[in-house]
């Protein structure tokens, strides 16, 4: 009996080494199961990386193609907007020029109608003196004018007179 205790005993020993070998192969098969798990995770996120970076990758083509195309389109705008700046300022420089020369015409103009002012005055002048010195005429005329019809007057009746004087005598 105590041989087949010790056979026994021999034979759980045996059986429990064993077992702590399947225990400690089932650990590492875990073990591995869990690194195969996280190596198929790691792939999966590796592939849902890859597909995002693909992703990523075309959006960030298309708005460089979006970029490009803004690029041309600003290119154009700014071409436009340089004409628009050089006909304002085409225009700027003719308006002005255009002030310059009416500034000049309104100064001449101007020059022009003071000198008229002055002729004028002066001609208003010379008309006051001129019509002082006709009143002073006419007056000088409407005296002489009575002197000669007193005159007249005084020969038609020493006249008248002479006539009379004659007749008697």
């Amino acid at each position: 009996m105590e041989a087949g205790f010790s056979e026994m005993r021999s034979e759980l020993q045996s059986r429990d080494a064993l077992w702590r070998r399947i225990q400690l192969e089932c650990q590492q098969l875990h073990t591995e199961l869990l690194k195969v798990r996280e190596y198929k995770d790691m792939q999966e996120i590796q592939i849902k990386h890859q597909s995002s970076c693909v992703q990523l990758t075309e959006q960030l083509e298309n708005k460089n193609a979006e970029l490009l195309l803004l690029a041309q389109s600003q290119a154009c705008q700014r071409e436009e907007l340089n004409k628009i700046r050089n006909h304002v300022y085409r225009e700027e420089q003719s308006h002005c020029s255009e002030q310059e020369r009416m500034k000049t015409e309104i100064s001449d103009l101007t020059e022009e109608l003071h000198q008229k002012e002055i002729t004028i005055a002066t001609i208003m002048e010379k008309a006051s003196l001129l019509e002082r010195q006709l009143k002073m005429e006419l007056e000088i005329k409407d005296k002489l004018l009575a002197k000669q019809q007193l005159l007249d007057f005084q020969y038609k009746v020493i006249k008248s007179e002479n006539t009379h004087l004659k007749e008697i005598m």
